[in-house]
């Protein structure tokens, strides 16, 4: 999810701790009526939700009905997910933010968002030539 405390952040971290560059570390939505839409996909799929504090609200994660483990996040768009689309958003690894969000532009996509911080991690939100929006996503350790 976007909008953590940085203890949420490192615990989610641990989610994905053998994933590589290039690949998916997560997926999420962020949508006005997160509560209303969890309830969907719970019936819809079959997932299991579980609130994650905000503070004043609960996101969730959405739950493997088989392991568990956290498959992907529904999160209110308020706060820093205020400015993300309301369309499922993967997170992929990327060695060096930095140069990548250069990238975007250079190869004719747009930067939807600045870099933003999840705990230690970096993210930022692009849309790429054909209109497609994902996220490129730096692990602290990276």
């Amino acid at each position: 999810m976007n909008d953590k405390t940085e203890t949420q952040a490192q615990d989610e971290e641990q989610n994905f701790p053998d994933s590589h560059i290039g690949e998916m570390a997560w997926i999420d939505l962020s949508v006005q009526n997160a509560g209303e839409i969890k309830d969907f996909y719970q019936e819809v799929i079959g997932w299991q939700s579980e609130a994650v504090s905000m503070g004043d609200y609960d996101d969730y994660a959405m739950n493997s009905p088989e392991t568990g483990e956290a498959i992907t996040g529904i999160c209110h768009a308020k706060g820093v997910n205020s400015d993300l689309p309301a369309t499922w958003m993967p997170y992929f690894i990327v060695a060096d933010i930095e140069h990548s969000t250069a990238q975007v532009s250079a190869q004719g996509g747009e930067l939807l968002t600045p870099i933003k911080s999840m705990g230690n991690d970096k993210y930022v939100v692009l849309k790429d030539p054909a209109g497609a929006i994902c996220a490129l996503y730096q692990k602290a350790s990276n």
